[in-house]
């Protein structure tokens, strides 16, 4: 995943959240990067987190050794990665209403939606404490899967999860940190795209500037 997405004040969003049952304001941004803050929701609630799920232990900043804005579901089974314990104990969906992907040649970028939808993410998060004040600081990162032939053109070495947020039993399974028979989510780990998706070439992921005609993919 490139690095940036956006999540708008839109009918869609509304649609999202009070399907999956959220109250509270969230984050809208029409453009938000690696270390911004963001909404997420866990449990039945909504919280600010960290885009980077690895902080500085003293600091609780983005740890910028490690690029842990995503996380591969191939290393979600690994004892020793970053994504392993949260996997198992603190899954969450975060919502957007787009993204951008790159190419890889620093030149061809996309804007990627849903069509007539908002976008769930299916995301893994960390709880942190501060030692002095005793506030919680929440990191989080979106899971990302192994790339899809259809996107080729478009980002080919990943594609991030998207979770069908009308499915009430797999969010019900996702968001309940008591479940822990991850194999269960094994369908929905394997690269595919199962909703339509809107493709807008676009200039800088930062500017969001269409350059060419939008296209669908399903």
């Amino acid at each position: 995943m490139c690095g940036r997405f956006q999540l708008k004040q839109t009918n869609e969003t509304t649609t999202l959240l009070n399907a999956l049952k959220i109250k509270g304001q969230a984050r809208f941004s029409d453009d938000i990067a690696p270390g911004s803050l963001i909404s997420f929701i866990h449990k039945e609630s909504l919280d600010t987190a960290i885009w980077w799920l690895l902080l500085e232990h003293d600091t609780h900043k983005p740890n910028y050794k490690y690029a842990s804005f995503n996380s591969r579901s191939d290393k979600l089974n690994q004892p020793r990665s970053a994504g392993f314990k949260p996997f198992r104990e603190s899954r969450c969906i975060i919502p957007a209403s787009g993204f951008v992907e790159g190419l890889g040649d620093k030149k061809t970028y996309h804007k990627i939606e849903l069509e007539d939808q908002a976008i769930a993410f299916g995301g893994l998060f960390k709880e942190h404490i501060n030692k002095d004040s005793g506030e919680i600081i929440y990191s989080a990162s979106i899971i990302t899967l192994p790339p899809v032939q259809k996107w080729v053109n478009i980002h080919p070495k990943s594609i991030p999860l998207m979770l069908d947020y009308k499915n009430q039993e797999l969010i019900d399974k996702w968001l309940d940190p008591d479940f822990k028979n991850v194999k269960e989510f094994n369908d929905i780990l394997e690269p595919a795209i199962h909703q339509t998706q809107r493709v807008t070439p676009i200039d800088k992921p930062s500017k969001w500037n269409p350059i060419g005609e939008s296209y669908l993919i399903s």
